[in-house]
């Protein structure tokens, strides 16, 4: 289930090599405060919700507006709990860039080394599908970059990935939670939020259902009848309104992929969504011809729905505070050791805390 949206101004650079040392450390012992009060599966649940991630951002000390907080996030937790794999329960793969493609890969790696009785294929899965989504099923102008996939080991999952569009110099963070997944191509959204609303094409909304299913119908064509149908399209004069544009499909490489998916003959979206070589134009071009042909349209409802504790890298609100940063990394330490043996005093006053800054 996709838990939110959040759109971030698209910063590039990277955290000054002192701070992402110091950021390590303190996700590791927020994320092991976590998991000794809450468990394994609260963890996925906090790091699929894009306002406690945000959050995290902040405290360690990450700028609060910046695209590169989510990188730097995921990274800094990838990095602090390397090596508690087998006392945490917790396995983080991929990243940014090329980095993201190796996920496949960590994940079977990960199963392996630590044993994890938990299948590999629908893991893998799992993160092929949600950047599938996001970056093919609904068309929002972002282009992913940045895919990070966390599990544990009793196979639950959570992912957050980020796409960028350089043309508005904005970048938009997905977040999903696996718990509660029903169905990848229909409304795996719980909650969005975001400042911007726009037009898209969002093929995983319950409005898109026809155009779904009357793209599945298709592919079951022969493609020269497809392609004579996209050819035919391409010489009428379409609204300005409309959100997809015949011209942006080169029929060349269109039939390629139509001869493919025609073979496949897939029994559903989901796994028409899945087929090698079907990616954002096939999409598109699936869901233009369904409307050209049977009269349905496709969803293009976009869906959108702390301050610092150390200050940030840019000195914004103001410079990051080393002392007290590593007197926090201390406390939390201390504070964990202590809970093991039975002196919970201090987690609890965290506790407190919490539910005071939540009345307040």
């Amino acid at each position: 289930m996709k838990t939110g949206i959040a759109h971030l101004p698209l910063h590039y650079g990277r955290a000054p090599h002192w701070l992402f040392q110091k950021m390590k450390l303190l996700a590791r012992e927020i994320s092991l405060a976590v998991l000794h009060e809450y468990g394994r599966q609260e963890f996925l649940n906090r790091i699929s919700d894009p306002y406690w991630f945000q959050g995290l951002g902040c405290i360690l000390g990450f700028d609060w507006h910046s695209s590169g907080l989510t990188t730097t996030v995921c990274g800094a937790l990838k990095e602090g709990l390397k090596g508690l794999q087998t006392e945490t329960g917790i396995f983080i793969a991929g990243g940014k860039g090329n980095t993201s493609r190796k996920t496949p890969l960590e994940i079977e790696n990960y199963l392996q080394k630590f044993s994890v009785n938990t299948s590999a294929q629908d893991l893998v899965y799992a993160s092929r599908m949600s950047a599938k989504v996001d970056s093919a099923a609904v068309q929002d102008g972002y282009q992913l970059y940045h895919h990070c996939f966390f599990f544990i080991k009793e196979g639950q999952w959570a992912v957050v990935q980020q796409g960028m569009n350089e043309e508005s110099r904005w970048a938009r963070r997905y977040h999903w939670l696996g718990e509660d997944v029903r169905d990848f191509v229909c409304e795996p959204h719980k909650a969005v939020c975001s400042h911007e609303k726009k037009q898209i094409l969002n093929m995983v909304a319950a409005g898109s259902s026809d155009s779904r299913h009357c793209s599945v119908t298709l592919c079951r064509e022969k493609p020269l009848k497809l392609i004579t149908e996209i050819k035919n399209i391409q010489r009428l004069d379409m609204p300005k309104r409309h959100g997809i544009r015949a011209e942006d499909f080169k029929t060349k490489n269109l039939e390629k992929v139509l001869i493919s998916t025609y073979e496949q003959k897939p029994p559903d979206y989901e796994t028409l969504l899945g087929t090698k070589g079907v990616g954002p134009k096939t999409v598109r071009a699936l869901a233009l011809l369904s409307e050209f042909i049977y009269n349905v349209k496709p969803s293009q409802t976009d869906p959108v729905r702390y301050s610092f504790a150390h200050g940030g890298k840019d000195g914004i609100p103001f410079p990051v505070d080393r002392k007290q940063y590593d007197h926090s990394i201390d406390t939390l330490r201390t504070a964990l050791k202590d809970a093991k043996i039975g002196y919970s005093d201090k987690l609890r006053a965290f506790k407190k805390l919490a539910r005071f800054e939540k009345s307040g």
